[in-house]
């Protein structure tokens, strides 16, 4: 084990470290979206809660270098575009180096035998990351940090906000602007949102005004998933992340970075309809009787609301995808009924996948010819993670498809 008891030992940790940057960032992608309680996995943003992140969110979408033989991101395949857009060498061993030295004292697992990769897309260069398995003395936790450069103008602001309580489950969180103008976030909260799994994920994600982008995360186990809790919470404070993610050591090795790339305006404007729109129409589409008592929305695709029609609080949630016409083969099979105008309209009821005894969950999904889909669906619940709160969701199956198949959608 290596111990990180102060700078002197940097040289000789990063001695053992070369460059290695994996392809771990999935982009998005219609055809391999699963249905996840009845929403498409929303994309053209990190999610809420992997953001949803952006760390917030972000780092499970990260370039590794492995710092303790165990990639905390996940398993990756090799790349075979070394060097077209990565990180530089010398940063990605820094990165390994300043991790280890900012560190409490503690123990590191060994550092293993790292290559070189790049990425095709060279619009979005791989930041500089690093993993580690830490040891304060109380157990085992993963740490990962990254660092890129990002265009501050262009970033989306719900990347710099809190989760949404009615959609996901957090202890605590804060998004704030700092003295220096930079944008902070300190969350706490659980891997998986309906805390099927008590490990922890808690992050400090950074914007400076330049432009660099520092994201932290540690987790109370040695790995991000598929590791048995090791320590009650992870090792370091929100105060603790705070302060390691300003570290003047990060600057210079993110100046170093190639710089983002420029694009259009209208690259950059989401496609369909915004989150706002979609929020009004899926309010003005809902049956007499209900109150909406919360709502909320992103960007752009996804809206939800809270009804209560006097016997307790359901959540409703829907998305508006433009094209999705590569996934009907996976979903639109046997049992779909087609309208006469060619829309595919299926409808499911059962129980909900995440949240507490007694959830129950009804859907409605439609694909118009030309890919444009709309999900919505509804729980015996107020949000997605909690308990049941009432018999059964708000909506019936036959309400849930009137709104999917309104032309409202299409205006």
């Amino acid at each position: 084990m290596l111990e990180n008891g102060g700078r002197k030992d940097r040289e000789s940790f990063e001695d053992g470290l070369g460059a290695a940057m994996k392809e771990a960032g999935e982009e998005f992608s219609a055809a391999g979206r699963p249905l996840v309680d009845g929403g498409v996995a929303l994309g053209r943003r990190r999610s809420v809660m992997r953001r949803s992140a952006a760390v917030t969110g972000s780092v499970a979408a990260l370039a590794v270098i492995g710092l303790g033989g165990s990639f905390v991101t996940g398993g990756f395949g090799s790349s075979q575009d070394a060097g077209e857009v990565g990180a530089p060498t010398a940063a990605l061993s820094q990165v390994a180096g300043v991790l280890a030295a900012l560190l409490p004292e503690g123990k590191l697992s060994e550092p293993p035998v790292s290559t070189a990769g790049g990425t095709k897309d060279k619009k979005r260069p791989h930041p500089a990351a690093a993993s580690v398995v830490y040891d304060d003395g109380h157990g085992k936790a993963a740490l990962s940090v990254s660092l890129s450069r990002e265009n501050p103008g262009r970033v989306n602001e719900d990347e710099f906000s809190c989760p949404d309580s009615n959609v996901n489950t957090f202890e605590t969180c804060s998004a704030t602007t700092l003295k220096d103008g930079s944008r902070l976030v300190l969350f706490k909260g659980w891997e998986y949102p309906d805390r099927r799994e008590e490990t922890k994920w808690w992050y400090a994600d950074l914007l400076t005004p330049e432009g660099y982008r520092i994201a932290l995360s540690e987790w109370n186990a040695p790995a991000e998933k598929g590791a048995p809790v090791s320590r009650a919470t992870p090792p370091l404070s929100l105060d603790r992340m705070k302060a390691l993610v300003r570290a003047k050591e990060w600057r210079s090795i993110a100046a170093s970075l190639p710089k983002p790339q420029e694009q259009p305006p209208a690259q950059q404007t989401p496609k369909g309809l915004s989150g706002a729109v979609i929020l009004e129409r899926l309010t003005g589409q809902l049956p007499d009787g209900l109150t909406v008592t919360a709502s909320g929305k992103q960007e752009a695709e996804y809206a939800y609301v809270v009804v209560d029609d006097g016997r307790g609080k359901s959540f409703v949630q829907i998305n508006v995808q433009p094209d999705m016409s590569g996934v009907e083969g996976d979903l639109f099979g046997a049992g779909t009924e087609v309208l006469p105008d060619g829309t595919k309209v299926v409808t499911h009821e059962g129980p909900g996948e995440k949240g507490g005894a007694g959830v129950k969950m009804r859907l409605a999904d439609t694909m118009r010819p030309d890919g444009f889909r709309v999900v919505i669906s509804a729980f015996n619940a107020g949000n997605q993670n909690e308990a049941a709160t009432r018999a059964e969701p708000a909506l019936t199956l036959a309400q849930l498809r009137k709104i999917a198949t309104s032309k409202v959608w299409r205006k």
